[in-house]
């Protein structure tokens, strides 16, 4: 379920992470990045977890609301729309939920304000109303609910960021993903589906597990030789002055075309131009583009790596650097 992309990017957080201590062991940088991927699974059950969370706050508010002294025809009346959403029912009677919630503890339970907060605000919004207002719903129509409530609550909420922070240095960056996941799941949910329909799994594939850990250890195996290589190629540069970040997103894309040989080189290529957009400077993107390229092209001239499987046996482009306008 992870993709490679955040694979990658977590490798390179870890990395920088690991290049900027003195003495940590490459056994704890490894056990480190598989607590940051067990971390980001934790937060798409989190996040499915959340609707369930805010149906009971909405519950628990009728429930108070009746028991008042002079309560209203409305209070005793109330709109149960919300807590009796068909998509919120599947999602509490998930099995894979419940037992991955169990076993791992996890639980909204310690953040009644969150809860609160998050949903004053969604309730307020006009599609929240609109919902709620209709003559009547459907399963789509619950469906579409808590995807607009994920999607677009979170967003810009303060206090679910501030939480994020608190919790786990990596969430933020897996928020957004994490959120495309949950609504990927919800949007595959169906009126007559089984308790036990499987959630999203933590990876894709069974070789994403060994995929993350031998491009960690080689690109620590790798390091004095290839930063060689990339200073080759940024002789015109201080060095010192290259960004560390720039440094490390290229060792990761040559350790990487280097040794997968099953990876197309401009899948590596691209992928890593596309991080470096989101975690360097402004003007990296087309720096690394141009020493990648410089750089690639004499490894294939070199026949240092080679590439197998079907479709990438012999690969060749001579046209790997992108333009400007691709870069942005």
């Amino acid at each position: 379920m992870i993709s490679r992309r955040l694979l990658r990017v977590k490798i390179l957080q870890i990395l920088f992470a690991y290049y900027k201590s003195e003495n940590e062991s490459l056994s704890n940088v490894e056990k480190e990045l598989l607590h940051s991927i067990n971390k980001a699974y934790d937060l798409y059950h989190y996040l499915l977890l959340l609707p369930i969370e805010l149906a009971d706050y909405a519950e628990g508010k009728i429930q108070l609301a009746k028991q008042k002294h002079l309560a209203s025809p409305e209070d005793l009346n109330p709109n149960t729309r919300f807590i009796d959403n068909s998509i919120i029912k599947l999602i509490r009677e998930n099995d894979a939920l419940k037992e991955y919630t169990e076993k791992n503890k996890i639980s909204w339970g310690l953040y009644p304000d969150l809860i609160r907060n998050l949903y004053t605000k969604a309730s307020a919004a006009d599609y929240f109303q609109a919902y709620m207002n209709a003559p009547s719903s459907s399963f789509n129509d619950d469906k579409q609910l808590v995807i607009n409530l994920l999607s677009r609550e979170l967003e810009d909420f303060d206090d679910f960021y501030h939480l994020l922070e608190e919790q786990s240095i990596y969430w933020n960056d897996d928020l957004e993903f994490m959120l495309s996941m949950v609504v990927k799941t919800l949007k595959k949910f169906c009126e007559t589906q089984p308790a036990s329909t499987p959630l999203f799994p933590m990876y894709r594939s069974n070789d994403d597990e060994d995929y993350i850990k031998r491009l960690l250890r080689k690109v620590i195996q790798n390091h004095e030789e290839n930063v060689k290589l990339i200073e080759e190629y940024t002789k015109n540069w201080d060095v010192e002055r290259i960004a560390s970040m720039d440094i490390l997103i290229m060792e990761l894309a040559l350790t990487e075309i280097k040794e997968f040989p099953s990876i197309p080189v401009k899948v590596s290529f691209n992928e890593y131009i596309e991080i470096a957009k989101y975690y360097s400077t402004d003007q990296s993107s087309t720096f690394i583009n141009g020493v990648l390229d410089k750089v690639i092209q004499t490894l294939r001239k070199q026949k240092a790596f080679s590439k197998q499987g079907r479709g990438l046996i012999g690969e060749e482009d001579d046209r790997l650097v992108l333009t400007d306008d691709e870069i942005e």
